[in-house]
């Protein structure tokens, strides 16, 4: 594949929740948005540290249930299991996790592959040539999360460069794997060897740039297979030179051939003699025949090998982690969304002259963001309010929601925070 300098991108009809702005740099543009004062500013850039580090305890909690949840599941343990859970604790924890997990995705603000894209996505034809089967009997759940839904514009090459083809294509800027597997006793029955997993084992994978025509690469079980047009044209060479061959090389085996069939089954009454000449033709044709024969199995061997090399070597850049580790990079994101979104949601009530409804809150925000930055965002304003709520740090009459005084904002905060820890 071969890009046409810069990638054009454009977002579809669909606006994405995710706020593709560092939680630091979120900070910094509402201190500089100039509402505040600069005392204000000083009071409302400790307001920010105290509940992020607030909202950090608060995931790193949910970080250790998924850790304990997964731990019976996870393929990459290197620790010891002291004790064996009952089936019963393990069906709990897999559920549990699930919940957990899917919670954590949806404050990361990924989005559900239905299943609707997810079977469109297999029947398109792949961006990189490849086509690949996926064994979908050997997963007992499956499902796809992706966040950052874009339209692309990319230039192919076609018929070994002559020519350059411009497509338009759906691309996922993150897409979020989930898969767990039928147990042993599945793969025992249908007598299938289990090399690149392990039997009842939950598989989780995050992956960066990938077009929606080719979500099959993620399946951990996706095996590459020869496609009609690869199978033509190796058929057709095969064909022409094996017509080559028999004319110019095999000429006199075939004669000797067929003048020892004829006589054998009495078409021919003129007996062959076989002398050392003979056998030598034969020999000759055998070892030319046999070496023709590898020759193309060896083309059809390297052209999969050159398949399955571009899907490794595409999956190798796409790939940013797998198991345990996809949580913690999810919890850090989500930690981040959740962030920002509060800290938006509480500075614009506090810059308000007067009281904001939610619309009203979530139109001003998502205005701000396509003035200033250009974005256009679907603000989660119901989840942004939800914990500012939770933290006390707004207060809501008559549909309309307030921001506590800074002051107020930071004496409740640290009271929070004196609590989470409390011995007695």
């Amino acid at each position: 594949m071969q890009k046409s300098g810069e990638t054009l991108s454009e977002k579809n009809g669909q606006k994405d929740r995710f706020i593709p702005l560092r939680k630091a740099d979120v900070i910094q543009a509402c201190i500089h948005d100039s509402r505040l004062s600069v005392e204000q500013n000083v009071k409302f850039a400790d307001f920010c540290r105290i509940l992020t580090s607030t909202l950090h305890f608060e995931y790193h909690q949910i970080l250790e249930a998924l850790k304990e949840n997964y731990a019976p599941f996870d393929p990459n343990s290197d620790t010891l299991k002291l004790d064996q859970d009952s089936p019963e604790i393990l069906a709990q924890k897999q559920q549990k996790f699930a919940q957990d997990f899917t919670q954590v995705l949806n404050a990361a603000n990924f989005e559900k592959i239905t299943d609707t894209d997810l079977q469109e996505a297999l029947h398109e034809e792949s961006l990189f040539k490849v086509r690949l089967v996926v064994e979908f009997e050997d997963f007992e759940e499956v499902v796809f999360y992706r966040r950052g839904e874009q339209q692309k514009t990319e230039v192919l090459s076609q018929y070994w460069g002559l020519k350059k083809q411009k497509i338009r294509f759906t691309n996922y800027d993150k897409v979020t794997v989930y898969i767990k597997f039928k147990d042993a006793e599945y793969f025992k029955q249908k007598n299938k060897t289990v090399a690149h997993f392990e039997p009842g084992s939950t598989v989780i994978k995050l992956f960066q740039n990938i077009p929606k025509a080719d979500l099959e690469m993620l399946f951990p079980n996706s095996e590459v297979r020869m496609r009609n047009i690869d199978k033509a044209i190796i058929g057709g060479s095969a064909l022409v030179g094996g017509a080559v061959v028999l004319v110019t090389k095999l000429g006199a085996s075939l004669v000797l051939v067929a003048a020892l069939m004829s006589y054998w089954i009495g078409l021919s009454n003129k007996e062959v003699v076989i002398g050392s000449q003979q056998l030598l033709v034969l020999g000759a044709g055998l070892a030319v025949l046999g070496g023709f024969i590898f020759k193309e199995w060896s083309k059809f061997k390297n052209r999969k090998l050159s398949f399955m090399k571009t899907l490794a070597d595409n999956l190798y850049c796409k790939n940013l982690d797998n198991n345990s580790g996809v949580f913690h990079h999810l919890i850090d994101s989500a930690e981040e969304e959740e962030c920002k979104e509060a800290i938006l949601a509480y500075y614009f009530l506090l810059v308000s002259q007067s009281g904001l409804t939610s619309q009203e809150l979530d139109k001003e925000i998502e205005t701000w963001f396509d003035d200033k930055f250009g974005l256009k965002l679907d603000f989660e304003i119901e989840d942004a309010l939800a914990k500012l709520l939770r933290l006390k740090l707004v207060t809501v009459m008559d549909n309309s929601y307030s921001a506590v005084p800074l002051n107020q904002g930071l004496i409740i905060l640290d009271k929070n925070w004196d609590q989470v820890f409390k011995f007695h």
